[in-house]
């Protein structure tokens, strides 16, 4: 019987997600050597009061919270505002980035956020076309390249290079 419910729980325990719950558990996860724990801290979700905890009381963890699979759109808001280029380009990585923020990002003063927002692949053909244009060559070329993949390229949709 003890085995049937040790396998029980080891079943259950797939399915409960695992949630961190304070801003200390967060930094803690971050910081350790395990990889195990490294992997909560960038895959586990927290309530948004959580995210911002961490935010105000841990601000050399700002790019590790946008770098969580599950952080809020409300906190990416938050982080592409934020003073470092280093997080916004994080942020302007996110699979999930609003297209209300590539817009935003593809007007960031610095290159490598608006490269990072050029390399996004599921950024929006339109954001694409505006960064297609843009005054940094390596921008210019991630852009165009994305859009020849989707097949932009060609119909008159970007000017040629």
């Amino acid at each position: 019987m003890t085995v049937a419910v040790c396998r029980t729980a080891a079943v259950l325990a797939r399915y409960v997600r695992a949630v961190i719950n304070s801003a200390s558990e967060f930094v803690a996860l971050r910081t350790s050597e395990d990889p195990a724990e490294y992997r909560r801290a960038a895959h586990e979700e927290a309530s948004f009061e959580v995210w911002m905890e961490v935010l105000d009381a841990h601000p050399d963890m700002r790019r590790w919270v946008a770098h969580n699979k599950t952080v809020p759109v409300q906190i990416l808001e938050l982080l592409a505002h934020d003073a470092d280029p280093d997080v916004r380009a994080v942020v302007a990585a996110k699979r999930k980035l609003p297209l209300e923020l590539a817009e935003l990002l593809s007007r960031d003063i610095d290159d490598g956020v608006r490269l990072r927002v050029a390399r996004n692949p599921k950024v929006h053909g339109g954001v694409l076309q505006v960064l297609a244009e843009d005054e940094c060559w390596m921008v210019r070329d991630a852009a165009r390249e994305r859009l020849a993949s989707l097949g932009f390229v060609g119909r008159g949709d970007v000017a040629d290079a």
